[in-house]
């Protein structure tokens, strides 16, 4: 066998073992994005609803709650960008870092300081690398998040946000995350947790009377500002862990989407180099038979001139 044939046949054999791997992580991908479809779909309607109650207890009542009261003139921000700990995602994890910085700098021009709270070692090493400074960092548990793992982080962030700026605190909280809405599409978004935006809200908490001052029409007990409390926190958390596992299913159709692609490439590759390969195959056979008619010709012109 010559050189070259032994060339095409070994990058064959790389390549049919690339492909091997690369077929497995597509159906294990195709698995996972499955089971975290039905979590995004569980946990999306306890999110939205409970956003609901407390957007009506903020509106139905005339507390001032910090967390849900505009800061006169905000100066600092906390950012939570949500991305992977592991890569082979396609560019999943670099979309929803360059949302992550579109924001920083929208936040940067309104006069604002932004404090960066990171999930997934693709954004550590992101920031690591070009020495920014990272307040809090979570790792480890980005292909399959648990509510425990939200409630860590939303209990960080609900900290910074009751200090005061001048002891660290924020103004306001801030997510980047990727969106989950299909197999094929994947959006990286950024979303204001707090204060909480009551822009639009339903007014069915409230009644104006004919001088357009507004009465509450519910009664709290023991009060509307520790209803504010009990609920935020649960608020918080429950919009993360559903970031969380929309970043999940997100990632994980996007692996499967790169393996596939990886998987086709390589059966591309495959025919390439077995077309090659028998293409020098063929010439080597070419150039054994007349290399053979050749001596052939050769001693029968030698018998010849002996006679």
């Amino acid at each position: 066998m010559g050189a070259t044939l032994r060339v095409y046949k070994r990058r064959i054999r790389s390549v049919s073992a690339t492909k091997k791997i690369t077929r497995a992580m597509e159906m294990i991908a195709a698995s996972r994005v499955v089971k975290a479809q039905r979590q995004v779909a569980a946990s999306t309607p306890y999110a939205s609803e409970l956003t609901r109650a407390v957007t009506a207890v903020a509106t139905g009542s005339n507390t001032q709650h910090p967390l849900t009261t505009e800061a006169a003139k905000p100066v600092r921000a906390a950012l939570l960008l949500i991305t992977s700990d592991r890569g082979l995602a396609g560019a999943y994890s670099s979309n929803v870092i360059k949302a992550a910085e579109q924001l920083t700098e929208r936040l940067k021009a309104e006069g604002k300081e932004v404090d960066a709270y990171i999930v997934g070692r693709k954004g550590v090493s992101y920031y690591g690398f070009r020495e920014r400074k990272v307040v809090e960092s979570w790792t480890g548990f980005t292909d399959s998040p648990t509510y425990a793992d939200a409630k860590m982080i939303a209990a960080s962030l609900i900290e910074a946000v009751q200090k005061d700026t001048t002891d660290g605190g924020v103004d306001e909280l801030h997510i980047v995350y990727t969106e989950f809405i299909s197999m094929m599409t994947q959006n990286a978004l950024d979303d204001r947790l707090l204060p909480l935006s009551l822009k639009g809200a339903p007014e069915d908490g409230a009644e104006e009377q004919s001088k357009g001052e507004i009465l509450p029409l519910f009664d709290f007990e023991p009060s509307a500002e520790d209803v504010l409390d009990a609920l935020l926190p649960r608020y918080v958390e429950s919009r993360i862990y559903n970031a969380l596992l929309q970043a999940a299913a997100s990632k994980h159709a996007a692996t499967r989407r790169a393996m596939k692609s990886a998987t086709d490439n390589a059966d591309e590759l495959i025919k390439s180099l077995s077309r090659l390969a028998n293409a020098a195959r063929q010439a080597e056979i070419t150039q054994e038979i007349s290399e053979i008619v050749g001596g052939s010709a050769a001693l029968a012109d030698a018998t010849a001139g002996s006679d």
